[in-house]
């Protein structure tokens, strides 16, 4: 059997099966996340966007600067996928934020806070970036959003690792597991994914490629689609995808069951503790 239809089909399990374990996730919920304060209801429906994008995407691949993709339809059109991409892109990353500020706001920590309000706009600038390089055909501009992307996790990673002394006891070991996935997401980033990019970008320079004007491009994604099954035309798209449908995926849905301690939360845990001491020491002296 062909290895790129092996490929996609085991995409499409994965897809499925994400999509069940959301709505298993959203059955299960507790109710005492929708009291203000609590970001788990928010972290829900931003994983939402990420979970549904990324299924529609498993179900319908598309190589977007080659316009490949594996169903002919206007539904796997580079304009299509590359807009699903983009909300779900920016779901996924307002969920770390999300993440980061209320650990950040846990522990006063204003750095972490800082950083925190930057990841959306940093983001944002990237997907600019992937949409000049998808209408242009131009790979510079992968170049500038992966490094983008590899930053961020940077941050996020670095700034967790700086909070987890001061986070509840029980989030720590999930705070260090994060932190791990970010140093390893950092590192194929920088080693592989950008540099990738790069390769293709010089490779096209020297060849003296044209790239399309933005206008021809917008016309030449919503239009063009390349039906192919080769396996040589898929390969070096085959990693990435394989991760991002699946890993990143089931991390969104991690983050839905987070819930980090607010200030008031915690100085009214502090408040029961020190009550507690205060009716065991009376106790005591009563004996």
């Amino acid at each position: 059997m062909n290895a790129t239809l092996d490929w996609w089909a085991l995409l499409c399990g994965v897809a499925l099966a994400n999509v069940a374990a959301w709505l298993w996730t959203a059955a299960t919920v507790p109710r005492a996340a929708r009291r203000p304060g609590d970001s788990r209801q928010l972290q829900l429906l931003l994983s939402a966007g990420y979970v549904f994008g990324c299924a529609y995407r498993s179900l319908l691949p598309v190589y977007d600067i080659q316009r490949l993709c594996l169903v002919d339809s206007w539904m796997s059109s580079v304009i299509v996928g590359r807009s699903v991409a983009t909300i779900a892109e920016l779901c996924f990353v307002a969920q770390w934020s999300v993440l980061l500020r209320d650990a950040a706001r846990a522990a006063r920590n204003p750095v972490a806070l800082q950083v925190s309000r930057a990841l959306l706009p940093m983001i944002a600038v990237a997907e600019v970036c992937s949409w000049h390089a998808v209408l242009t055909t131009a790979n510079l501009g992968h170049v500038i959003e992966e490094s983008l992307w590899g930053t961020s996790a940077a941050l996020v990673s670095a700034c967790l690792w700086a909070l987890r002394r001061t986070a509840p006891q029980r989030l720590r070991p999930l705070m260090l597991f994060f932190c791990a996935a970010g140093a390893v997401y950092v590192a194929y980033m920088f080693a592989v994914d950008v540099p990738m990019y790069w390769a293709r970008w010089i490779a096209d320079e020297a060849q003296g490629r044209p790239y399309l004007p933005l206008l021809d491009g917008v016309f030449d994604a919503a239009l063009r689609r390349v039906v192919s099954y080769r396996w040589e035309d898929w390969r070096t798209e085959v990693v990435w995808m394989s991760l991002y449908f699946s890993v990143a995926v089931w991390l969104s849905m991690a983050l839905v069951h987070v819930r980090m301690a607010t200030p008031s939360a915690a100085a009214n845990g502090n408040a029961q503790r020190q009550r507690r001491r205060g009716l065991d020491l009376l106790h005591r002296e009563r004996r």
